[in-house]
């Protein structure tokens, strides 16, 4: 895949599969029990690179049942060694295991030499940072064999060194990498605030065709600084900045991250259907 370069304007992502929710270990005896009104399910790659036990039998029986994403928090696509060889290698068992939708990571790196910092640590802006990732998501791709998905993650500082914005280099590394986008928008919001720049520039300037998945969070609120936490319900200017992604990108798979606080699942699936509604709303309008 590393010499394949497709149009801006091509339309590269898999249809979408609806509205999902991220699985967690309290939901399991939900997922068993029975049908429940969620169209698919992210997974952690990282708690499910294991020989066995557990986690895995617990994978392998909800898989069954339900379509699953991969997700993962440790590839450190930013990194100047580039991924981990014994990491990559068990995230690709992994693929082979559960056949995911998609598979993708953050756009951050998370380690330095050989070490995890266990956090989603942001990127200078720069033209030697976007090469060096380029490389990285190419090398990866080599070895799944399919499109890496990756995230924009909330930030709290920036580097002078910057010369382009976020969204410019997104839309760069798109492009050159022919990787694919999960897009989320608390993240954008935690960023805007943070950085005090315009959310929907940077919606506006994500490739369209590009945007596989949307994340949609809650975050905590301290005036003048948002961290991003998933532990409160999606704040109503993260849903207005959904409506607009909507808008712009058309239906793509939505999900609602939860990982603290985290609620029975029936609390979930409505405020999932408050994701259905507002993407069912906006479709409505385009298509009129």
């Amino acid at each position: 895949m590393s010499g394949s370069l497709a149009s801006p304007h091509a339309v590269l992502t898999r249809p979408s599969p609806g509205f999902g929710l991220g699985l967690r270990t309290v939901h399991y005896p939900d997922f068993l029990a029975g049908p429940q009104q969620v169209d698919w399910l992210e997974v952690i790659s990282d708690n499910y690179m294991v020989p066995g036990g557990k986690p895995l039998r617990m994978l392998d029986a909800i898989r069954e049942r339900y379509p699953m994403a991969m997700h993962g928090v440790s590839l450190s696509i930013g990194s100047v060694a580039g991924p981990d060889p014994d990491y990559l290698k068990q995230l690709s068992a992994l693929v082979r295991r559960i056949d995911p939708l998609w598979v993708s990571d953050h756009l951050c790196w998370t380690g330095v030499h050989g070490r995890q910092l266990h956090d989603l640590m942001p990127l200078p802006y720069t033209d030697e940072a976007l090469a060096l990732v380029v490389r990285n998501v190419r090398q990866v791709q080599d070895a799944l064999g399919r499109r890496l998905v990756l995230e924009n993650v909330s930030s709290y500082v920036q580097f002078q060194s910057s010369h382009m914005t976020e969204w410019a280099f997104i839309a760069r590394l798109c492009e050159e990498a022919d990787c694919l986008m999960l897009l989320d928008v608390n993240n954008i919001h935690v960023s805007s605030v943070n950085h005090g720049f315009d959310a929907l520039e940077f919606l506006n300037h994500i490739p369209v065709g590009r945007v596989q998945q949307i994340h949609l969070a809650g975050h905590t609120d301290h005036g003048d600084h948002i961290i991003d936490t998933h532990d409160h319900p999606v704040a109503e200017s993260v849903w207005s900045l959904y409506a607009h992604a909507c808008e712009r990108f058309g239906p793509v798979a939505t999900m609602i991250e939860r990982d603290d606080h985290i609620p029975p699942l029936p609390e979930l699936i409505a405020e999932l259907n408050r994701a259905r509604g507002v993407a069912a709303s906006v479709l409505e309008r385009r298509a009129a």
